[in-house]
């Protein structure tokens, strides 16, 4: 299961960026996923639940998951297809020459950091 590994890079990731930026506790992290990546979701929140719990700045953070879609180039015409739906066998002209050029990456794209209280003291 290298979800738990993928969740350890994710929190120490997080954890420094939030030491840089004097950040106490986070609220959620959102990761851009590619459909094809070979991660499994619910193994990549169940780890994610048990790390996050045993960080002081992450417990009860919540992993949120956006699905990159998988689309792959045919170097023979040109078109750019779903992968998942045809495989590496260009729907267009039948060519096996072709790479995926979307739809394996795995990027945080936010950390969201609960709203800090108002200072409300009197003058």
């Amino acid at each position: 299961m290298h979800e738990l590994g993928i969740v350890f890079h994710i929190i120490k990731t997080v954890e420094a960026a939030g030491r840089e930026n004097g950040v106490k506790r986070v609220k959620a992290v959102t990761l851009e996923l590619g459909e094809v990546s070979g991660v499994v979701g619910d193994y990549l929140q169940d780890c994610w639940k048990w790390a996050a719990a045993r960080s002081e700045m992450l417990n009860g953070a919540e992993l949120r998951v956006e699905t990159i879609p998988a689309r792959t180039l045919c170097e023979a015409c040109g078109e750019v297809y779903e992968t998942l739906a045809h495989g590496r066998t260009c729907p267009a002209c039948g060519s096996g020459r072709t790479h995926l050029i979307q739809g394996n990456e795995m990027l945080i794209r936010d950390i969201a950091v609960p709203d800090e209280p108002q200072n409300t003291a009197s003058k």
